[in-house]
């Protein structure tokens, strides 16, 4: 029984927290992803205030967390590494509230097959990243934690191409500087919001090689 092992089962209070908070990425995504899919302006202004306001309760996991490291002596794995997983996931629920955000600000009418694509990326990784934390529990299925970070990984990958060939038509076929501004920056937030993704799978395949 290695050490991990031994003060897993003690634990009651950063395991929760881990899978609140990719939880609530899991549900962030999801918004996104009905929010680029409405043509009802109606409703898009109903989610853009939930995304907002889950976005407050992915602060607060954060907070919660960041509060319990500076109490607690003895914590399941090093306390870098949970810094880092727990920011990582709260940097995804900002990305998406910084895209969400902009599209309000910039009244972008037209969601564009690349936003609506990323955006189902994003929820992909959120949902591959919430089976990964919720097997850190016991760590007793290694392969699937890999498996799923291998995905976050592909997901990543996949999201690049688009926010790369997005920005290349968009410098073709758009002749307005201020639209281009526009748009660039919200496909820039949606692929960064993936980037994040792909950080809290590097975090957890630390974790995974120091308790091996």
């Amino acid at each position: 029984m290695n050490i991990f092992e031994y003060f897993t089962p003690k634990d009651k209070k950063f395991f929760p927290l881990f899978e609140k908070a990719a939880a609530n990425a899991t549900a962030t995504s999801k918004v996104l992803v009905e929010l680029v899919n409405s043509q009802s302006f109606e409703k898009r202004k109903e989610l853009f205030r939930e995304i907002e306001r889950l976005e407050h309760v992915g602060d607060n996991i954060t907070h919660e967390t960041f509060n319990e490291l500076s109490a607690i002596f003895i914590t399941p794995f090093d306390r870098e590494d949970i810094h880092n997983l727990v920011s990582a996931v709260d940097d995804i629920v900002d990305c998406i509230h910084g895209a969400s955000k902009r599209m309000e600000l910039y009244k972008v009418e037209e969601m564009t097959p690349a936003i609506i694509h990323l955006s189902e990326l994003i929820l992909k990784g959120a949902e591959e990243l919430e089976v990964a934390i919720y097997e850190l529990r016991n760590l007793k299925n290694i392969s699937k934690i890999k498996e799923a970070t291998v995905r976050i990984n592909s997901i990543e990958n996949h999201a690049d191409d688009i926010f790369d060939m997005a920005i290349a038509k968009l410098f073709e076929v758009e002749k307005n500087a201020v639209e281009v501004i526009k748009m660039k920056d919200v496909l820039s937030m949606l692929e960064t919001a993936t980037d994040k993704c792909e950080t809290a799978a590097n975090v957890i395949n630390t974790i995974l090689i120091k308790n091996a």
